[in-house]
């Protein structure tokens, strides 16, 4: 009878996981309390301060990533640095939006060592709960085991892939920032350039300041329109018409909107923008250039967006990697014959996919950059940067401006633009 009662007792314990195996549930919305954070108006955020804040609940799945759009300033980077962060992070692993979103792989993994532990009790023998050794329920079946040099021989491979996987989709991340590194900095340098080149001889105030606040919101509609045609339509479309029609004139607005392709059609207008200042046709050009750089890191960005890392490598891995577990409680079996009836195996085997399924998880994460990028913020700061650079006027500093004679000149009034002497 104890034996019965004891056999029934480790059954239910370990088979207590054995939904690992059924279809994942869709889960259901949940609403962040952000009132003790600052996060900005993308959702982005600097330090995790998710870290030890027990009133905040983020989504995990794809509703997790507007959450992980970083922004570090100097105090974050002070945090980032604190002695403290092991335990921070170790406090808020069950919050982690990483290892929620392998659950049920995690799951089915424990329910996979729990049975290798059941079975190996009901045909080699078991002890009880008072530590005696019981026979064997089923003597005629076979002890489930592997030898673990299988495993020893193919982990090195198991690395390997795991390396390359993540190595691939940082790279992938960090092209993606690079883009969006080269838009802001070329903004800036295009808005500047029409600010300084500008000619205002025989042009009104308000003129200049139209034709240059022009070109700071053609400016900022190309990468407004980037970062929509980089966005999923149901999380951006609303947003970004509200903000096109908000900062632009109607017309223009709607002639992007409704292009077939808004990127290209904003950087058409930003170029019709700076061939309508009145400059030297070379500045033009140099003006030009910067909107260039613009179409290549589109273009560079679409290329990340429609290519993911090769299907046939990204599906070998998870091959790979979900067999190599699966087997994996039967070759740790006999390393853990110091527990009783070997159950250490269980938490074992879940610290260890948790981990290795883990990494693969992060390559995935970071495999489409875009929806994790503040691609916002670096939107709304351009707009503001170009903005205040087209409010400057020259001698505001208050020193005052030479007089230098338009080099257009040299193309229309007759004289010789080499006789550097008579100017």
């Amino acid at each position: 009878m104890m034996k019965s009662i004891s056999f029934a007792l480790l059954a239910s314990a370990l088979l207590g996981g054995a939904n690992g195996f059924a279809p994942p549930k869709l889960q259901s919305a949940k609403t962040a309390d952000l009132t003790k954070l600052n996060i900005n108006p993308d959702g982005s955020t600097g330090w995790d301060s998710f870290c030890g804040n027990d009133s905040l609940e983020l989504p995990s799945g794809e509703g997790a990533r507007k959450f992980r759009r970083t922004v570090y300033t100097h105090d974050d980077w002070v945090l980032h640095r604190s002695q403290d962060r092991f335990i921070d992070y170790v406090a808020a692993i069950f919050k982690s939006g990483v290892y929620k979103n392998l659950d049920n792989e995690v799951r089915a993994m424990t329910f996979v060592a729990g049975f290798v532990v059941v079975w190996n009790c009901i045909t080699g023998g078991y002890t009880d709960l008072e530590g005696i050794q019981q026979a064997a329920l089923r003597p005629d079946l076979p002890v489930l085991s592997m030898p673990l040099s299988a495993f020893t021989l193919t982990s090195p491979s198991l690395g390997l892939l795991l390396v390359f996987r993540t190595n691939s989709s940082y790279k992938r991340w960090d092209e993606a920032r690079k883009n969006w590194g080269m838009n802001i900095n070329h903004t800036r340098d295009l808005v500047r350039m029409a600010n300084c080149y500008y000619d205002d001889r025989n042009v009104t105030p308000e003129q200049r300041a139209d034709d240059l606040n022009h070109v700071a919101l053609c400016t900022w509609a190309f990468v407004r329109s980037m970062k929509r045609h980089l966005s999923p339509e149901e999380e951006d479309e609303t947003q970004f018409r509200a903000e096109l029609f908000q900062k632009l004139p109607q017309q223009q607005a709607e002639m992007i909107i409704n292009a077939a392709h808004r990127p290209n059609r904003a950087l058409q207008d930003l170029s019709y923008a700076i061939d309508s200042l009145p400059m030297h046709f070379m500045r033009k050009n140099e003006i030009q250039s910067a909107a260039t750089i613009f179409e290549d890191n589109l273009g560079s960005s679409e290329r990340i967006l429609t290519s993911p890392v090769p299907l046939f490598y990204s599906r070998h891995l998870a091959r790979f990697l979900a067999v190599w577990l699966v087997f994996m409680p039967l070759g740790l079996y006999d390393a853990f014959s110091g527990s009783w009836n070997h159950a250490m195996l269980i938490p074992a085997t879940a610290v260890i996919s948790t981990m290795l399924i883990g990494i693969e998880e992060i390559g995935t994460q970071l495999e489409e950059p875009f929806t994790v990028l503040p691609m916002q913020a670096f939107c709304d700061k351009i707009y503001n940067w170009c903005m205040e650079i087209v409010s400057w006027a020259p001698g505001d500093n208050g020193r005052a401006m030479k007089e230098v004679r338009p080099e257009h000149k040299y193309f229309t009034d007759g004289v010789d633009p080499y006789t550097y002497s008579q100017y």
